[in-house]
């Protein structure tokens, strides 16, 4: 197992990097209730377990060179031996260029382009007390988390290592409760307005095409097919 390159032990990186995402998530999100400072929490655990990763310990590789390394010759104990999706396709040029690598990039500034201008739009909704249908609202009921939710693919697909990969899908699942939740408190006040709102607009994943007509039922009710 090579070692040269050795990129980590850079632990004021690990910690400068958690800090500057962790506010960043801290200034957008506002938690308030317990059930918002435990999702806080799993995005901040799964932060940290990210970079330490990427620049304190690198774990994973650890736990993977034994049995792949033979298989694997990129997997070692470098900086670029973190990038493991390259290590599956034998990527062995700059790993900052690799198509992962600029995916990456897109998807990590899609979801804090997509952060940012969900909350100017919510501010100024809260503002007027009226319900946020513009913007990014026009199209997601929840476009705040489903841009952190981009972010974190975009360090999966960028970095991808054990703990993150758990944390993933536990995250995902924190966000979905915290959205149904505030969709609750949201209903309270806009009744029937958020009601036809939440009928055309997604929660996390935007439609392709428009949504399909809204009918009436015969009891009076809207529905919504497909």
């Amino acid at each position: 197992m090579g070692v040269d390159g050795y990129g980590y032990g850079l632990w004021p990186l690990v910690a400068v990097n958690s800090a500057i995402f962790i506010l960043f998530a801290l200034g957008f999100t506002r938690p308030r209730t317990t059930r918002d400072w435990r999702a806080m929490g799993v995005f901040s655990a799964f932060l940290v377990a990210l970079f330490t990763e990427m620049y304190g310990f690198p774990l994973t590789i650890y736990l993977l060179s034994g049995w792949l390394g033979s298989r694997l010759p990129g997997l070692d104990l470098t900086h670029g031996g973190g990038h493991l999706w390259n290590d599956l396709i034998g990527w062995t040029a700059d790993p900052h260029l690799s198509p992962f690598h600029l995916l990456s990039y897109v998807l990590i500034g899609a979801g804090l382009l997509l952060v940012a201008s969900a909350w100017r739009v919510l501010l100024d909704a809260r503002r007027g007390a009226r319900l946020a249908t513009t913007g990014p609202y026009a199209r997601l009921r929840h476009p705040q988390y489903a841009g952190f939710l981009l972010v974190m693919a975009g360090f999966l697909v960028q970095w991808p290592t054990i703990p993150t990969l758990v944390l993933f899908p536990i995250l995902a699942y924190a966000y979905r409760r915290l959205a149904v939740g505030e969709e609750r408190e949201v209903r309270a006040p806009f009744g029937a307005e958020w009601d036809a709102y939440a009928m055309r607009t997604p929660r996390f994943i935007p439609r392709i095409v428009g949504p399909r007509a809204v009918t009436s039922a015969s009891s009076g009710g809207a529905h919504v097919h497909g």
